[in-house]
């Protein structure tokens, strides 16, 4: 039998014009075999320091003083050999030429957010997208992505991208620790400096990856696997 993942998918300034230079977009991905014990392991993690199961883990959040948790997270992400991240960040948004490549900004996210996960996507194995349910992204958006990955990926049938549906971040460990991991890119991309405990974040991610998070990692690395996308 061929193999079912869950996908979590989140985003940071993806709209045109919101005054942020960089666009992050990220997914991590999970067998959905090991959905629920990776979902525990991350909850034992939150009560181990002090929170709730159902605190919600958020790059917004990252402190010094809840910085041995955060820490513990990306740990036990970079511990996990079944829990995977693919990231993709544009840098400049203001480098974007829509008109030259006779598109809209819909489509150049829409075409983003495919070259994001079309490395995650195996033809023989099946995949359930669930992404952060936010105002920006209502119900024919995400049935316009749901198109859009499935004729991208030849799957007219959707027998590989089975599903794409929002969820509630806070019901969801796994989407939570995507939201931490783009967030971290997307602090970096933006040379912002002002919270040693976001650096310290960073420098753990840098640590355990290998990876400067500046550049692209090999298009088939497994673990951490990075796309810093250029429009030329």
């Amino acid at each position: 039998m061929s193999e079912t993942y869950n996908v979590y998918c989140d985003e940071s300034c993806h709209l045109e014009n919101d005054g942020q230079k960089a666009m992050v977009l990220g997914a991590v991905w999970c067998s959905v075999d090991k959905r629920l014990e990776i979902a525990k392991r991350i909850r034992e993690i939150k009560q181990k320091h002090g929170f709730r199961p159902d605190f919600e883990i958020k790059w917004t959040k990252v402190s010094k003083s809840k910085l041995a948790f955060y820490l513990d997270v990306v740990d036990y992400f970079f511990d996990d050999d079944d829990f995977h991240f693919r990231g993709l960040v544009a840098p400049d948004k203001n480098t974007l030429d829509h008109e030259k490549f006779m598109q809209i900004h819909d489509q150049w996210y829409y075409k983003m957010y495919f070259t994001m996960l079309k490395v995650i996507f195996d033809p023989h194995a099946h995949y359930r997208v669930y992404i952060d349910i936010k105002d920006t992204l209502g119900a024919d958006k995400i049935k316009t992505l749901h198109d859009v990955l499935c004729n991208n990926a030849y799957d007219y049938s959707r027998k590989i991208v089975e599903r794409v549906q929002q969820i509630h971040s806070d019901e969801s460990e796994h989407l939570q620790v995507a939201d931490l991991l783009i967030g971290a890119l997307a602090y970096l991309h933006r040379g912002l400096t002002t919270s040693e405990a976001k650096q310290a974040v960073i420098n753990r991610i840098k640590e355990r990856s290998g990876y400067k998070l500046t550049c692209n990692t090999l298009q088939r690395e497994n673990k951490f696997n990075l796309l810093v996308w250029r429009p030329y």
